[in-house]
C-alpha cells in the first residue's frame, strides 16, 4: 500500500480565498465533546453552588409548641419562653359543621369570653411572639369533613384567619375520616380558593400539612393529601411530619430521635417526588426546607415509645445539620413532670409528660433550633393596652407607685371591673387596670396590678393581656325567675345549695347563712361562700 493509498481523515475546503485549508471532522467533534463536557460540568458546578448557597442561608427556622386551647387548666401560652404558639385545635361545631369552634366545645366568641383567647393572643404579639392555628387533629371532625360546600369551607378557614389575623395556618390531618379522596379534594380546593383571596387583598397565607409518618415517610393516605393539595394549586409551605405513636416495632436499641429521623429522610424522598409529579423539580436542600418536625414529648399512647430530653437535643441536632424549617412539640401544656399523685405515667396525660424533667425542659431545649429566635411578628401589637413605666424614687425609700395617671380606666369599654385599692379581690378575679386585664393568683387587697416588680412571683397579678378595641363589660349570666329559690338571709346554705338573687344563680361554696351572693370578701381569711353559676343544670 502507497502512502496516496493512506485513509485521509481530513476534507478539505477551499474558501474563494484560500485554497489547500483543512478543516479536521474529528478535531470538531473533538471540541464539540470538551464544550459539552464543559458545559454540564458547569451546570453540575452552579447547581452545586446554588445547594450550597441555600443550604448556608437556608429558610427562616422556627420553633412553636402546640397549645391545647381547651384543656384544664388553661395553659398561659402568652407567658411561653419560646415566644412563639400553635393554637390547636379548630373543628367542627358539634350541630353546625360549617361553624369553626374550639375543640367542640367553645365558638371563637365563647373562647374570647370564657378563655380571654383573643386578649392572651393580643399580650403574645405585645412581647413580640408570633400565633398560627392547627385545624384538626386526632378527635372532633375536621372542618373539611362535615363542611361538604367549598364555599362555605373556604369561609369558615377564612373567618379563623381574619379574627386572628393569621399569616400561617396549620391542617393537622388524622384520621381515615378527614382522608377521604372527597374531603381531601373539597380541602385542597378550599385551601387554593382561601390562598387566592389573601393574595388579592395583599396578605400572605403560608398553610402547613402536619401529618403522622412511620419508619418509611408518609403513609398512603398522607401522600394522598399532599398529591391533592398540589393537584388543586394548594402548595403547602411545608410537610410537618408527627414523629411519634409510630405503632411498629423498633430495632434493639434503637431510640425515638433515630427513628424519627428515618422518617425525615424518607420524608425528604417523598416530597421531591410529589412535588416532581406536579412538575416542580426541588434539589435535596430545597426538599429538606419543606420538612418539619414534631414529636409527642415524654410517654407517647403508644405505651414503649417515651421520647426523652436526650432524643429532645438530638431531633434539634439533626434539624440544624438538614436545615429544617420547623421544629414543634406536642404540648406546651405537657413541659412538665407529672409528680408523685399521678398514679400511672403510662397512662397519657395533657398536662404532664410522664417523664421526669424540669418544668419548661423540652421547651428549653427546642427553642435552641435555627438561630434559636420565634418568627418576627407580622402584626403590629395592640395600641389599647400599655405596658408598666418604670418605678420612679420616691427619696423615702419606699416602693414607688407606676406613674401612669394619664391612663383612664372607662368602665363602658372595660370587659371587668377596675382595680379599686380598697376592695378584696378572691384568687381567679379578673380586673382592669390602665388598659390591661390582670387576674388574681391569690387573694388581694390594695396591691396595683401594674407595680413593678423583681419576679413575678411576688406580685398578686397575672397579666392577661390588653383591653382590646371593641370591648365592653362581660355580661353576669342571668336567669329566669324560679329557676332556683331566692336567697334568703334567714335561712342555711349548705354546700351545693343554689339561689337565685338579683335575676343572678349562685351555688353555695361551703355552709353559709347572711352572706350576700355576690358581695365582696372582706378578708382572705373570710372568702365569699357563693359562687357565680355560668352553666345552669
Amino acid at each position: 500500500m502507497n502512502e496516496g493509498d493512506v485513509l485521509d481523515t481530513e476534507a478539505t475546503v477551499a474558501p474563494a480565498n484560500e485554497e489547500g485549508r483543512h478543516l479536521s471532522w474529528f478535531r470538531v467533534f473533538l471540541v464539540v465533546a470538551v464544550v459539552a463536557a464543559a458545559a454540564g460540568g458547569g451546570w453540575y458546578w452552579f447547581r452545586q453552588q446554588e445547594e450550597a448557597a441555600v443550604a448556608a442561608i437556608g429558610p427562616p427556622s422556627w420553633f412553636a409548641p402546640y397549645v391545647d386551647v381547651t384543656s384544664t387548666p388553661s395553659y398561659a401560652f402568652e407567658d411561653a419562653t419560646s415566644a412563639s404558639a400553635v393554637l390547636a385545635f379548630i373543628v367542627s361545631a358539634k350541630d353546625t359543621p360549617c361553624d369553626p369552634s374550639w375543640g367542640g366545645v367553645y365558638s371563637m366568641d365563647q373562647a374570647a369570653d370564657q378563655l380571654d383567647l383573643d386578649r392572651r393572643v393580643a399580650r403574645l404579639r405585645q412581647l413580640g411572639g408570633t400565633v398560627s392555628v392547627s385545624f384538626g387533629g386526632a378527635a372532633n371532625s375536621e372542618l373539611a369533613i362535615g363542611c361538604t360546600d367549598v364555599a362555605a369551607l373556604t369561609a369558615a378557614y377564612a373567618s379563623v384567619v381574619d379574627r386572628y389575623d393569621l399569616t400561617d395556618i396549620d391542617l393537622d390531618i388524622e384520621g381515615q375520616a378527614s382522608m377521604t379522596n372527597e374531603v381531601n379534594q373539597r380541602r385542597a380546593q378550599a385551601i387554593a380558593a382561601l390562598v387566592a383571596q389573601r393574595q388579592a387583598a395583599g396578605k400572605n397565607l403560608d398553610v402547613w400539612l402536619t401529618l403522622p409518618v412511620i419508619s418509611t415517610g408518609l403513609t398512603t393516605e398522607g401522600q394522598a393529601v399532599v398529591s391533592s393539595m398540589l393537584a388543586g394549586g394548594a402548595r403547602p409551605a411545608g410537610i410537618n411530619a408527627m414523629t411519634m405513636d409510630y405503632g411498629e416495632p423498633f430495632p434493639e436499641g434503637r431510640t425515638m430521635a433515630q427513628q424519627g429521623e428515618l422518617a425525615l429522610t424518607a420524608l425528604q424522598q417523598q416530597i421531591q417526588d410529589a412535588w416532581s409529579a406536579a412538575g416542580l423539580d426541588l434539589s435535596d436542600s430545597q426538599a429538606w426546607n419543606l420538612i418539619g418536625a414534631t414529636p409527642m414529648i415524654g410517654q407517647n399512647d403508644i405505651p414503649a415509645e417515651v421520647f426523652s430530653l436526650d432524643d429532645a437535643n438530638q431531633t434539634v441536632a439533626f434539624a440544624q445539620q438538614h436545615k429544617l424549617s420547623r421544629l414543634s412539640m406536642w404540648s406546651a401544656n405537657r413541659d412538665q413532670s407529672c409528680g408523685p399523685n399521678y398514679p400511672d405515667v403510662k397512662v397519657v396525660s395533657d398536662v404532664c409528660s410522664g417523664i421526669e424533667q424540669q418544668p419548661g425542659a423540652f421547651g428549653a431545649i427546642f427553642v435552641q433550633f435555627g438561630s434559636g429566635q420565634a418568627r418576627a411578628s407580622t402584626t403590629d401589637a395592640p395600641t389599647t393596652g400599655t405596658t408598666a413605666p418604670a418605678p420612679t424614687s420616691t427619696g423615702a425609700g419606699q416602693p414607688a407607685r407606676a406613674t401612669t395617671s394619664e391612663i383612664v380606666d372607662d368602665p363602658a369599654s372595660s370587659p371587668y371591673q377596675i382595680w379599686n385599692e380598697n376592695q378584696g379581690y378572691p384568687k381567679g378575679t379578673k380586673v382592669v387596670w390602665h388598659k390591661n386585664v390582670y387576674q388574681a393568683k391569690w387573694y388581694t387587697q390594695g396591691d396595683q396590678p401594674d407595680l413593678p416588680v423583681a419576679s413575678a412571683n411576688q406580685s398578686p397579678w397575672s397579666l392577661i393581656g390588653p383591653v382590646l378595641p371593641g370591648d365592653t363589660p362581660v355580661p353576669t349570666p342571668t336567669l329566669p325567675a324560679g329557676t332556683y329559690p331566692e336567697w334568703s338571709p334567714t335561712d342555711v346554705y349548705v354546700a351545693g345549695s343554689r339561689v337565685l338573687h338579683d335575676g343572678i344563680g349562685w351555688q353555695a361554696r361551703f355552709w353559709s347563712q347572711g352572706d350576700v351572693p355576690g358581695a365582696p370578701p372582706t378578708s382572705p381569711d373570710k372568702p365569699s361562700p357563693w359562687e357565680l353559676i355560668t352553666q345552669p343544670n
